[in-house]
């Protein structure tokens, strides 16, 4: 299987430009939708302008494995993100945006980079408020011969408007469902409507590509691939996520349920958050998640 915007002329991909980084006048790229001009250089939630910000670029082998294979996931890390999450493993780069300016040929450049390291796919790392910029990268590494597919990496607080501009270009969505909950959101993430903006962007993410798909050697192709981070004392309304996965979107949806979470950033300041999470907690999802008829990357995590 070739990556999908192999399959887009290259007018079309250049339209979808077009239009992207005119909505950055008035910014509702994300969910946020802070109507600042970045092209301008005002800055909105996630503080960054026009100019797209990279942490890190570098095959990753810390990924689901269907993404890692044999020779890693390509990862390019953005600095800064459009969720404000208070247990932020990584706030370095979300919360104090570490990372570089990048031209947009740069980009494309370390795109092609990763393929010749032999990567397997292209993970775009904290997407959400840089999609014209990522979006006009990959059409200059397509025509330097990037072939492999797309991976957008995200929080799940997508504007669904945005994701349908990139129908055909993206092969894998790979987002978090952190809660089921609008509340939980707005207290631990600092958004009012996650549950609702989360449940409309995977039902647009699973309607593009499907159930995800692997070749012979086990490696993801195309699809939805979800992750739901387990968090202490039911934070994250797990169960309910599980129901919306297995009944709303598809019984086969790949899901990794996460086990890692430990207490990060500011996670102490908030009594339930403020341990691991036990391995009963962490079972009781995966055997729930069963009992709903999912069945797929369950041990993952």
């Amino acid at each position: 299987m070739v990556a999908s915007y192999l399959s887009l002329e290259k007018g079309v991909i250049q339209k979808r430009v077009k239009k992207l980084k005119n909505q950055l006048r008035n910014c509702n790229i994300c969910a946020r939708e802070c109507g600042v001009d970045r092209l301008g250089e005002e800055r909105g939630d996630c503080e960054v302008g026009e100019k797209i910000r990279i942490s890190s670029v570098t095959p990753h082998f810390g990924e689901e494995s269907p993404l890692v294979g044999t020779n890693g996931s390509g990862t390019i890390f953005l600095a800064s993100c459009n969720l404000s999450c208070v247990y932020c493993q990584n706030y370095e780069l979300s919360q104090f945006r570490q990372g570089n300016q990048a031209t947009i040929d740069h980009v494309a450049e370390k795109m092609l980079e990763l393929q010749e390291r032999g990567c397997h796919n292209i993970n775009w790392v904290s997407p959400s408020h840089f999609v014209p910029q990522l979006v006009e990268a990959l059409t200059k590494a397509k025509e330097g011969g990037l072939e492999i597919p797309i991976v957008y990496n995200t929080g799940g607080y997508d504007n669904p408007e945005t994701l349908k501009l990139l129908d055909g270009i993206v092969d894998i969505y790979m987002p978090d469902i952190k809660y089921s909950s609008n509340r939980a959101g707005l207290k631990y993430s600092k958004v009012p409507d996650y549950w609702d903006v989360s449940r409309k962007a995977v039902g647009e993410m699973w309607d593009q590509v499907g159930d995800l798909t692997l070749d012979e050697r086990g490696i993801a192709q195309k699809g939805l691939l979800v992750r739901h981070l387990i968090l202490p004392e039911g934070v994250a309304g797990t169960e309910e996520v599980l129901k919306f996965l297995a009944k709303e979107i598809s019984e086969d949806t790949y899901v990794n349920l996460m086990r890692q979470y430990r207490p990060c950033w500011k996670a102490s300041e908030y009594e339930k958050l403020n341990r691991r999470i036990t391995g009963e907690e962490y079972y009781q999802a995966v055997d729930f998640a069963r009992t709903l008829g999912l069945h797929r990357g369950l041990s993952q995590g």
